[in-house]
This record gives C-alpha cells, structure tokens and sequence, in this order.
C-alpha cells in the first residue's frame, strides 16, 4: 500500500482531471487503485462501494473518503476528502465569478453539447468495467444488476430501500442465518456568526445576509444527509429547493449551474458551490459546500469502524455482494437515463460512440477526450449559427 501523501496526491489529480460524473469516477478508482497500482484489494474497494451505496450523499466522494480511511483511519478520510473536493470547488467558485461578471455562459451550453455525449462513452465503458468486477459470473448477482438497472431507467431515480432489499435478498439466499437454515433447510453458502467582508457575500444581487447564508447552510446540510443516489438523485432535489422553495435561481441559472457541474471536473454535486457563489458569494460558496459534504464525512467515518469489524462475517459478505450488485445495476440505469439526455441527434451519437472506441482501443487520458469534445461541440454550435 502507498503512502499517505501518495494517495492524497492522486485524488488530488482525481479531483482535478476527473471528468464524467460519479459513474466515470468510481470506476477511474477501481481501475487505478485496484486493478493497476494494486493498492487497494477488491474487497476493500466492494466493502466502501457498498458502504457508499447504503449512505446518503455522492457517491464518489463517499468512497473517496472511505478508501482514506481505509489507508490512515480519520486523518487519511479527511485529507483525501479534502484532496478530492478542494480542485473543483475552486474550478466551479471561479466560474461563478465569471458568470455574475459577465452575465450567463452561452459558451458553455456549447462546450456541453460536446462534453455531454463524450461523457456517455466514458461512463458506460466504466460501468461495463464495474460490472465484470462485482458480479462476475453469479448467476443470482446478474438478477440483481437486471432488477437494480430496469428500475432506475424507468424511475429516473435510485431508491435507497432498493438497495437494502438487495443485500438482504442475497444474504437470505447465500448465507442465511441459523434459524432460517433451521426453518427451510437452507444451504449456507454540525456555524459562527462573524461579521464577514462585503465581497464575500455578495453574488447576483445584494449582499447575503446570514440569515440567508444560514439557510443556505442547513439546505444544503438536508440535501447532504437526506439525498440518496448520487448526482443522479440530488439535482431533482436541488431543484425543488433552490428554485421553487428559496426561488434563489430561475430554471435558466440553475440548468446553468448543473453544466458547470459537468464539464468541471470531481465530484457533480460540486454544483452546490456554484449555486452558494451565485446566492451569496464566496461566503455561499463555502457554506453551500460544507453542508453537502459534511455529512457525506460522517457517514463514512463514523459507522466504517462497525462496518469493517463485521465485514468477516457471511452474512455481511452476502449482504455486500447483493448491494454491490444492485450498485452495479443502478449505474447501468444511470447510464440509460444520462444517455438520453446528452445523445439527441447524430452528431451527439457519433461523438459518444467515437469516444467510448477510442477508450477502448487507446490509452488516452479522458481529460484530453473530454477538452477535445467541448471543443468540438463549440465548434458545431458555431457552424449551426452562422
């Protein structure tokens, strides 16, 4: 196993280069850390996949923090927290600083055109990865991916119970407990409030008072805490918040600042600071990030300890191997639903084809995928205008 520092250094690289969402990102993890620099074993990285899935909040990021902890207990979950997070926060937070100066980013729906279809590409060649290393050939975990991925294409959403049902399903099946043998003759097998500079708080309007960077604050906390599924699950959320409850953005701003979320790199639900910096500024930006990923700490910290002691135990073997299946299935209906949305004309087809080929058959860094489809999506947009 690496050192800290090593470790830390690559969610820093992670969270600054890594494109596509938490489908990509969970499975540029299981690609480097487990299958080519080995420094995690497979069933290190099933048992955060699955903790992950259990717990609310994104899903990249808690399993970020859970191979930290995995590595060096507190201290490690925090600093590759804080590695991962730290990149597109400050991406996104500048981007927002351009977009109060200038007025919108026209140029970015145009760079998303590209980016979205390449994305496609990316994710379904890590889901197909996911897939082949958490179920295999088990015939009871591919009815699990078939059931977990039908469901959340048609719901457009992942149902956290699911995921439970799974687990407990398998556990029943494979390892059930003794008195279920008995019965049926089953086989084993947490703000102050200082006074704070005016710049800081100030981002499309007027200054923020705190009572709005409160509510910004404990919004964004429920939306860490509550939310499950991912960046998948938490935008339908976001919406019903920031635009029909708080009505701080209108449906122009907030489709904006899902873009940002996606052609920046790291985590998705980084849109949170983006949505903080248009609302109160760079003191938003901070609170609105704080909320959402501070939970997503706890959850992994806190209960990882128990979770790790059991781990040994059939049941909890069954029951992690129908959750990691369900997960698997779940990121393949994900893939559905998000292809839908970016691939809606011929251009956007071939882009997402072309790139998921070229992944296959070259070794290119998806950074250099993703800059290359952005501009070629403004490029298009150029063509079409004029």
């Amino acid at each position: 196993m690496p050192g800290l520092w090593e470790l830390v250094r690559y969610f820093l690289y992670l969270g600054s280069l890594g494109f596509g969402g938490p489908v990509a990102l969970v499975g540029y993890m299981q690609r480097d850390l487990v299958e080519q620099r080995k420094w995690f074993s497979k069933e290190d990285y099933m048992k955060g996949l699955a903790l992950s899935q259990l717990a609310p909040g994104p899903l990249a990021a808690q399993l970020a923090i859970c191979l930290g902890y995995v590595h060096s207990k507190v201290w490690g979950a925090t600093l590759v927290a804080l590695a991962f997070i730290l990149p597109s926060y400050l991406m996104t937070v500048g981007l927002g600083m351009l977009y109060v100066r200038y007025g919108g980013l026209t140029w970015m729906q145009a760079a998303f055109y590209g980016v979205g279809a390449a994305v496609i590409g990316i994710i379904v060649r890590a889901g197909y990865k996911l897939t082949r290393l958490t179920v295999g050939a088990d015939r009871l975990l591919w009815g699990v991916f078939g059931v977990m991925a039908v469901v959340t294409a048609w719901t457009e959403s992942e149902i956290a119970t699911l995921f439970i049902l799974c687990g407990v399903a398998v556990l029943l099946i494979e390892a059930p407990p003794r008195w279920l043998r008995g019965l049926l003759g089953a086989r084993t097998s947490l703000w102050a409030a200082a006074p704070l500079p005016l710049s800081l708080l100030t981002g499309m309007g007027a200054p923020a008072s705190l009572g709005t960077l409160g509510q910004i604050l404990w919004f964004f906390i429920k939306a860490g805490a509550f939310v499950f599924g991912s960046g998948l699950a938490i935008v339908p959320f976001l919406y019903g918040g920031v635009v029909q409850e708080y009505r701080w953005l209108n449906d122009k701003q907030f489709v904006d600042a899902v873009a940002v979320a996606m052609i920046t790199p790291g985590p998705v639900v980084i849109t949170v600071a983006f949505i903080g910096y248009l609302v109160g500024g760079q003191a938003g930006a901070l609170m609105a990030a704080i909320g959402v990923f501070l939970p997503v700490y706890l959850f992994v910290v806190v209960p990882y300890p128990w979770f790790d002691r059991f781990s040994g135990n059939p049941q909890v073997k069954a029951f992690v191997k129908g959750v990691t299946a369900a997960a698997a299935g779940a990121i393949a209906g994900a893939c559905y639903v998000l292809a839908r949305r970016a691939i809606f004309d011929l251009p956007t087809l071939l882009m997402g084809l072309v790139t998921l080929a070229i992944l296959t058959r070259f070794k290119i860094p998806e950074p250099v995928v993703i800059i290359a489809a952005g501009l070629l999506g403004i490029l298009i947009f150029s063509i079409r205008g004029s």
